[in-house]
């Protein structure tokens, strides 16, 4: 009979799988910590009782990281949808109150977001929630899918992306692209901000692409070469806050969203033109695990973001 098999079920703390939870996605205490609403001291000892109970070491420290044993490893997936079928059995019972809720809720997206949503979400969660905190990742960070079963995250902001039947989502808003380009630049001098952009100027200036991958192309490449023609990529940068200050800076153009071309003001810095030809539209959507579609806290929390970023359709 091994250490599992012996333990006493009656007297097992269930929020000992909390900390073993939060430990497997923050390779932290510390971090772990603040997921569960426990000190570091707390965490420590949560998990010194987790090792006896077990047999096992479970984490290994490794620089400033706890790294999981291959026992952890084979343990997180079963803890993790356990502590999530519990959570959903008890979420019609238990009513939810967001003054007195103690978390943590990690977005991840483009990193517009982070002006363009995350002030209010801030606010909103500050007045409504004041123990919960929030965490925005890039999506540089990539691989949603496993983001998303690890609970890594709690929610993402993304294109449409090809998903497991496991994910849920909900669509947000349309995001076309606009042109922005420094209003000094004499290479667009005399253009009506109201037409399109010429599309031999568009294919003879030098553009600022955001790229996180390291890739020279996206979509506006896609649909140019439609027409046969193609644009010349000077830079590429992994955020899209990168883009007006290299536009600024010279003689480079880019493309970005339409919600962040609106944020940049109305200072005359920036002409800001539509394209001079159909670039399909990305589709912002919000991807959540399904095992979380009951959770009370879960819910109200989706809801929070959505109703926020509902204001960015109007600028699509």
């Amino acid at each position: 009979m091994g250490p599992i098999d012996a333990m006493n079920f009656a007297a097992f703390d269930l929020n000992l799988l909390r900390v073993f939870d939060a430990l497997m996605r923050e390779r932290s205490v510390t971090r772990a910590g603040e997921q569960v609403g426990l000190s570091q001291p707390a965490v420590s000892a949560a998990l010194h009782r987790l090792r006896d109970l077990l047999g096992n070491r479970l984490f290994v420290r490794q620089a400033n990281d706890m790294v999981p044993t291959p026992r952890a490893e084979s343990l997180a997936p079963g803890v993790r949808e356990a502590l999530a079928r519990l959570e959903a059995l008890l979420a019609d019972e238990a009513g939810f109150d967001p003054a007195a809720e103690t978390r943590t809720f990690t977005l991840m997206g483009g990193d517009f977001f982070s002006t363009l949503l995350m002030p209010g979400l801030a606010e909103r969660v500050a007045r409504l929630a004041p123990r919960i905190a929030l965490r925005f990742l890039d999506s540089a960070r990539g691989d949603v899918e496993r983001l998303l079963r690890d609970d890594a995250i709690d929610v993402a902001l993304e294109r449409p992306l090809d998903m497991l039947e496991w994910i849920a989502a909900e669509r947000l808003f349309l995001s076309p692209f606009k042109l922005i380009v420094a209003a000094s630049n004499p290479a667009v001098a005399g253009l009506d901000p109201e037409k399109p952009m010429p599309l031999d100027l568009f294919c003879a200036l030098p553009w600022a692409i955001r790229s996180i991958d390291g890739s020279m192309t996206g979509l506006v490449d896609e649909a140019l070469a439609k027409l046969d023609r193609q644009r010349r990529i000077a830079v590429a940068v992994p955020h899209f806050h990168a883009l007006p200050a290299l536009v600024a800076e010279g003689r480079l153009a880019a493309a970005v969203p339409a919600q962040f071309a609106a944020s940049l003001g109305n200072d005359g810095r920036f002409l800001v033109l539509d394209p001079p030809f159909a670039i399909p539209a990305p589709e912002i959507r919000l991807y959540w695990h399904s095992r979380h579609g009951k959770s009370p806290a879960h819910r109200w929390f989706r809801t929070l973001v959505a109703e926020l970023a509902a204001p960015l359709a109007a600028t699509s």
